[in-house]
């Protein structure tokens, strides 16, 4: 026997694979289940997909209507998209100065400017595929939610805000009545808005204003009694009542209706709901007009002083205070868009103020010899109109700070200005109310809106419309008086902004108190664009340095222009006999020139010519060598 190999018995003989036929790639189809269901998984659209995607969504916005272009960009870009287009324009135009210029010469030769050419041609030599679809699928995202936002909008916005219209041309708005409104067009929930609240007269004349719900109003008297009282406007009841003892001056709601701040005839007071004094402004004295900003909890006051002064209300703390220079003020509104607080003046100007900065950031001569009586601002920002002593509403644009078209009053100055959530203007002049449609701030309009008498009530103390609805209160010596105007209030109503909700609770308040204090800006962010805030640099530091340089030009050539004029002003009329005929006769002869006046002082130059040379004659210092060396060579004596 033969002993075999342990390995053998593991190894197998090769063999031939039998031939087979070559495999054909066949069609493979979607199963679908009774329900619409399918077995591949879904990994997105394609490259190619989302361009016809966002190519199909940018003719739909094109054939669509302006109004739904306007929205759709007010998605995408935010409240101000030409702004940001603006932006977007002049970082392109930085990108392309750093770009190639085909053999154009550099002002920047720098490191920085240098690797930033090289990277901008490298990235333009080999372009980044997997970005540029990063970028076009992210595009067609936020172009297609924007307009799923914009459809939404359409469908959740079921009410407008719309103004009166009349029939025919036979009619005019500027002729309805309150009565006639009341009884023949309002139903019974806006009609209850029509009423005259009687008061004693030895308390007025009131002033009125509302929270930011309009939910609650506040009127306070200017009598000695001082009279306050807080009125829930959706049932009319009277919340609180309470006499302060002393005239009040004016009076605010800080964040929501729980809490009021009364410029009393010595110091400033702030009471809750129940008429509670809670906190008393020691170093705010004899204070004329309030207003509080909302976003930055801030109060800010000016009286008879002249003291512009910001409390923080939530701290306790002075934030600030700035002497305006200007004397006593009686009028202060703040801008809603940017919390820029405007005081106007007896001297007819109107000065923008900020609590990072000491001085004004901008100074109008609005009413030339004219006090400033009342302002407003609208919503947005760009209008402000005034109302001076020589019975004109003027209107501003603050883009520019010019001067757009102004309206005449009668019956009086305008004691009171305001403007709508909707861009109403309102006026209260002498005895009379008169409002103005949206269209009256960016062109004149010939005749008003609607007109509003109070025959026997005295002038109109205060116009204020209320917030979200078609109401505005007038308040005058003999008490208040609630009128609607329709069109005036927004008719949506904004759940993100905190203490806007009327309808609220008191869980809903607190939350909303606590959301707001979390929130609350900083004060050194008040600005006159706060756009720009958190926003890109627009120019390059060439551009910078370049506007810098032209902002310099213009200072020093403005501060060459004001020495001309002093050097050109009339000469002043002295005192002691120095303003005498003979004195003055003797100071015209200096600066006349003639023949004799200039022969003598030739006379002059040559005898101190010689005097000197006599001199250094005498002195041995070789003056003769001196006087006949070269120019070249004198520098050497």
């Amino acid at each position: 026997m033969t002993q075999n190999d342990p390995n053998a018995s593991n190894k197998t003989a090769p063999h031939k694979k039998a031939r087979q036929p070559p495999k054909t790639k066949t069609k493979t189809k979607t199963i679908q289940d009774p329900h619409g269901g399918t077995n591949d998984v879904i990994r997105g659209r394609s490259h190619a997909q989302l361009l016809q995607k966002r190519s199909s969504l940018r003719r739909s916005l094109a054939s669509s209507t302006e109004q739904q272009r306007h929205d759709v960009s007010r998605h995408l870009h935010g409240p101000r998209a030409d702004l940001a287009h603006a932006r977007l324009k002049h970082l392109k135009q930085d990108d392309r100065l750093d770009g190639d210029r085909h053999g154009g010469r550099r002002t920047d030769d720098s490191k920085e400017a240098t690797y930033r050419r090289l990277n901008f041609q490298k990235r333009k030599a080999k372009p980044n595929k997997h970005l540029e679809r990063q970028m076009a699928r992210r595009e067609t995202k936020r172009l297609e939610h924007a307009m799923a936002a914009s459809d939404a909008q359409e469908i959740l916005r079921a009410h407008t805000a719309g103004l009166v219209e009349a029939e025919h041309d036979m009619e005019k708005t500027v002729q309805l009545t309150q009565q006639t409104l009341k009884r023949d067009f309002l139903e019974e929930v806006n009609a209850r808005n029509v009423y005259d609240l009687d008061l004693d007269a030895t308390n007025g004349p009131y002033k009125v204003s509302y929270d930011r719900s309009g939910r609650y109003s506040l009127l306070a008297g200017r009598g000695k009694q001082g009279h306050v009282a807080v009125v829930d406007q959706h049932s009319l009841a009277l919340q609180t009542e309470f006499y302060a003892n002393e005239p009040i001056r004016d009076a605010c709601f800080l964040h929501d209706g729980s809490m009021m701040a009364l410029a009393q005839e010595r110091k400033v007071f702030v009471y809750d709901q129940d008429g509670v004094e809670i906190h008393r402004l020691d170093k705010h004295s004899r204070v004329f007009g309030m207003q509080f900003l909302p976003y930055h909890w801030l109060l800010a006051t000016i009286g008879h002083s002249g003291m512009l002064q910001y409390q923080d209300t939530s701290t306790g703390e002075l934030v600030s205070q700035h002497r305006s220079k200007l004397g006593p003020c009686h009028v202060i509104r703040q801008n809603p868009f940017n919390s820029v607080i405007h005081l106007g003046h007896t001297n007819g100007t109107v000065t923008l103020w900020s609590p990072s900065s000491s001085e004004y950031l901008v100074k109008l001569l609005c009413h030339r010899g004219n006090p400033i009586t009342s302002l407003a601002i609208d919503r947005d920002g760009r209008y402000m109109a005034t109302g001076g002593g020589d019975s004109k509403i003027k209107i501003w644009d603050l883009r520019t700070y010019k001067e757009l078209h102004s309206y005449s009053t009668y019956g009086g100055a305008p004691s009171s200005l305001d403007i709508s959530q909707t861009g109403i203007l309102g006026a209260g002049h002498g005895c009379h109310a008169t409002f103005w449609k949206p269209e009256a701030l960016s062109r004149k309009l010939h005749e008003p809106y609607m007109k509003h008498m109070l025959p026997g009530k005295g002038p109109v103390e205060s116009l204020r419309f209320r917030p979200f609805e078609d109401v505005c209160g007038l308040g005058h010596v003999r008490g208040i008086s609630s009128i609607v105007v329709p069109g005036s209030g927004e008719p949506n109503l904004d759940s993100t902004e905190h203490f806007t909700n009327p309808y609220a609770d008191n869980r809903q308040r607190r939350e909303a108190e606590v959301r707001s204090l979390l929130e609350k800006l900083n004060p050194d962010m008040i600005a006159l664009d706060p756009d720009v805030i958190g926003s890109v640099e627009e120019s390059n530091s060439i551009q910078r340095r370049q506007r810098l340089r032209d902002l310099a030009e213009e200072a020093n050539a403005r501060r060459e222009a004001e020495k001309e004029a002093e050097k050109n002003k009339k000469e002043k009329k002295r005192m002691r006999g120095r303003s005498k005929i003979a004195k003055k006769l003797q100071r015209k002869q200096k600066n006349i020139v003639d023949e004799n006046v200039t022969k003598l002082r030739e006379l002059r130059e040559k005898e101190k010519a010689e005097k000197e040379r006599s001199r250094r004659m005498a002195g041995g210092e070789g003056g003769g060598d001196e006087d006949e060396a070269p120019a070249a060579l004198k520098r050497f004596f």
